[in-house]
């Protein structure tokens, strides 16, 4: 769908994450002229559970909306269009006659379906349905929080519908039920060479067809916002870290980026094909634009990055707020021999144990507070650095430079150590809002507002590059003691 929308500003973008909801304003040269933001409420009702109020996040998403357009000082009718990213995996089950959830919201980092994943393994094991969705099973994905969801509430009416969060915002700004490729990929549903919901598939898990959302292509327009976005077209849709690889301008094969947020997320474009992996990685889709075919990625999630330092300063009181982690780890010189890994919800890729559990290795009465907060630090680019090896062994290229993004990347202290630990150039982009501008961009092209991956190309721009300055002996060291440290918290 094309529109004449030149003569339009601007474009919206709503980022809803995990911790927060934020809504940009982003004018033509890819510029975010105005950005509001509003953090949600974590749940904890049990041990490794994790959920969130979906009206509550509904009500956040009208709130940042309204003050997005309040800063920049423009109305909805002056935006081209409103695209959409999204935390993926969490997964919403409403009654769409009423509009209100039936349960909580269960959150991605929850693993509560740990037992059921590994019933519905079975003798096959978690890669039972790798080789058709890409995926192994473990508590991350949507489909085994459906199944969970259908199990623990009895007496659902008819009207009841799943959805990732997409698709929860995607229906209450215009009634519609729809998410994109890149969601429905990560439900272990949808076949990876087939943007449809299998029957197969379903039938396994026992989620009915008729409780999904249709999937659509990712840049594409999906309707007619109401309410606060009142008749503006509510187009392009992608999962937070396909839109964080759009922003990323990664269009083409072998480029790579990582966004560091609560967790941390590393996707590489692999093309028209999907690579699938025998290295733990996840094989996902990218993108699709409409009327092409889906464009694919590997993955490497790592659960806990950024929400380490909540931890520190909430948990433990090490800091008062979260931009003084990089101040306190600086206070030494090194780690002091001390490993974090932070596996507080399991540990992802490429080590897929849900039954790991944090630890802090290597304490002597020579451990500081600041060793310790060094070595939280360091465990994301630790973590990082074992995705990287495992998406090259997988994909057969190399990565020869890192895009990075996301909040953690004005740590210039973890910047530089991720730089060190890789042995290759890690760089940020001007804006590191990545994630907000995939959403624009997409949204952008599906109107004609962008007129495509060139131009969106050209409005990219590198801040700053950090070079590698560590020995490739030092390196080594490091990487097995941090190694010999995962091996504790997987026995």
């Amino acid at each position: 769908m094309t529109g004449d929308w030149r003569l339009v500003t601007y474009i919206g973008a709503i980022d809803q994450g995990t911790t927060s909801t934020r809504f940009a304003v982003v004018d033509g040269a890819g510029r975010i002229v105005a950005l509001d933001q509003q953090e949600h409420l974590q749940h904890y009702p049990r041990p490794g559970w994790v959920e969130h109020d979906a009206v509550e996040i509904w009500e956040r998403t009208q709130q940042v909306i309204a003050g997005g357009l309040s800063k920049a000082g423009i109305a909805a009718a002056d935006l081209a269009a409103v695209g959409i990213a999204n935390q993926r995996e969490t997964t919403v089950l409403w009654d769409s006659s009423t509009g209100a959830p039936l349960a909580p919201a269960i959150v991605w980092q929850d693993t509560r379906t740990d037992d059921l994943a590994r019933r519905l393994g079975g003798d096959a094991g978690p890669d039972r349905f790798r080789a058709e969705t890409g995926l192994p099973l473990a508590t991350y994905f949507s489909g085994p929080k459906m199944r969970w969801l259908l199990d623990e509430t009895p007496g659902l009416p008819n009207s009841a519908r799943f959805g990732t969060i997409d698709s929860w915002l995607i229906w209450n700004l215009t009634g519609r039920h729809v998410t994109d490729p890149t969601n429905a990929s990560r439900t272990m549903l949808m076949r990876l060479d087939t943007p449809g919901w299998d029957p197969q598939l379903c039938e396994a898990f026992g989620v009915p067809v008729a409780m999904l959302p249709a999937i659509e292509p990712s840049v594409a327009v999906y309707g007619t916002g109401r309410g606060v976005l009142e008749g503006v077209p509510i187009a392009g849709n992608l999962g937070d870290q396909q839109a964080a690889l759009f922003g990323q301008i990664c269009f083409e094969p072998g480029r790579a980026k990582n966004t560091y947020g609560t967790g941390c997320f590393l996707l590489a474009n692999t093309g028209e094909q999907p690579v699938h992996s025998s290295h733990g990685l996840l094989t996902t889709v990218a993108f699709q634009v409409e009327g092409a075919k889906p464009r694919y990625a590997l993955e490497g999630s790592v659960a806990i990055a950024g929400a380490v330092v909540q931890w520190l300063r909430d948990n433990l009181g090490f800091v008062e707020s979260s931009t003084k982690i990089e101040d306190l780890a600086r206070s030494v010189d090194d780690n002091g021999g001390v490993y974090f890994v932070p596996a507080f919800s399991g540990l992802f890729a490429p080590w897929w144990d849900a039954t790991a559990r944090g630890t802090i290795t290597g304490l002597t009465r020579y451990s500081n507070a600041g060793h310790i907060a060094r070595a939280a630090l360091e465990a994301t680019a630790f973590q990082a650095a074992d995705v990287i090896a495992a998406m090259e062994a997988d994909s057969g290229f190399e990565i020869s430079t890192l895009f990075v993004d996301g909040g953690m990347v004005v740590n210039d202290l973890l910047m530089q150590f991720q730089a060190d630990i890789l042995g290759r150039p890690v760089v940020r982009p001007t804006i590191s809002e990545t994630t907000v501008l995939g959403a624009a961009y997409a949204a952008g092209l599906a109107v004609g507002f962008f007129d495509g991956f060139e131009q969106l190309t050209q409005l990219w721009a590198e801040d700053r590059r950090w070079e590698p300055a560590m020995g490739d002996e030092e390196r080594a060291r490091l990487v097995g003691e941090w190694h010999h440290a995962v091996r504790q918290t997987l026995a």
